[in-house]
């Protein structure tokens, strides 16, 4: 969250409105696995993140950039992708673009630098 956002005086996301957010995540997933599914965006392997997360050529240059500087494995890979899918299900985007991927990026590096504690 920038600096700004947190310093102004001006209230953030109402819990209302967040649950109504995560709400509508979970329709778009439901609508993505099919309704009988119980799949979540957390639960995709490697076929359907490649079918339902694909980068533009900035967002595949993003991700390189940080498999190499951040030296992230496979795995952390995939979790940034997953977490990209779900910021864009709670924004109600269809596509996975390169903010999205720049925001879970951001989300990995913070979970990394705490558990290095």
């Amino acid at each position: 969250v920038p600096f700004q956002e947190l310093s102004s005086q001006a209230d953030g996301t109402s819990s209302a409105q967040m649950r109504t957010n995560v709400q509508s995540a979970r329709l778009r997933q439901a609508d993505r696995f099919g309704k009988q599914s119980e799949l979540l965006n957390s639960r995709m392997n490697g076929r359907l993140l490649r079918k339902h997360v694909t980068l533009d050529l900035i967002g595949k240059r993003v991700m390189e950039k940080a498999m190499t500087d951040l030296g992230l494995s496979a795995r952390a890979h995939d979790r940034i992708l997953r977490m990209a899918r779900t910021i864009a299900d709670l924004e109600g985007r269809d596509k996975v673009e390169t903010e999205q991927v720049i925001e879970a990026i951001g989300y990995r590096t913070l979970d990394r630098k705490l558990w290095r504690r």
